[in-house]
This record gives C-alpha cells, structure tokens and sequence, in this order.
C-alpha cells in the first residue's frame, strides 16, 4: 500500500548543492513522522534528519545548519534541501515512514571535485 521513491541525487562539487525529494504513495503521509536516511560505503545506515505532521524538525549534529528537511502534504513529497556539501556527505539516501518498515529505493549523493 505504501510506496516510497526518492529522486534528486547526482553527483555535485564540495561547497555545492542539491535537494532531494520523496514521493508518498497511500494515506499517511499527512499524519506520518517522516525521516531521510543515510548510508555511505562501509558505514551503518545514520538518520540525517525527521520532520512531524506540524513541521517539527530534528537534525543530526553532522547536518545542522547545512540541510533542511520540508514536506508539502497537499504533494505527498518530502524534501532535503542540502547545501555547502561536503565530500563526507557522500552516501546512498533514503526515505522513511520513520520507525516503519517502509523504506524508498535510495538515491545516490556524491560530493567529490
């Protein structure tokens, strides 16, 4: 019932910038805790970053003041706007239905000159 699919990777200099974006299929999004994701070669998958149905944000210290996590319901889409990129950044990301089972493909975010 519930899909997710990300979109907006690609490969970027450090100091640059991209946003990401998810799209929800079925009928939580609205009300659903949603999270993004990250995994980079040879790590643990780390949360970046959550938003609740009243656009209450948390942040991992890695990201904050660099990257800002949105969701517009009326689109079902989730967002990470992420800037001055780093090449520490560089992972596979993910959205999450946050403390579900339910998780996008990944999109890849490489940060290299």
């Amino acid at each position: 019932q519930v899909q997710l699919v990300e979109s907006g990777g690609g490969l970027v200099q450090p100091g640059g910038s991209l946003r990401l974006s998810c799209a929800a299929s079925g009928g939580i999004f609205s009300i659903a805790v949603m999270g993004w994701y990250r995994q980079a070669p040879g790590k643990q998958r780390e949360l970046v970053a959550t938003i609740n149905s009243r656009d209450s944000t948390n942040y991992a210290d890695s990201v904050k003041g660099r990257f800002t996590i949105s969701r517009d319901n009326a689109k079902n889409t989730m967002y990470l706007q992420m800037n001055s990129l780093k090449p520490e950044d560089t992972a596979v990301y993910y959205c999450n239905l946050y403390g579900s089972h339910f998780w996008g493909q990944g999109t890849q975010v490489t940060v290299s000159s």
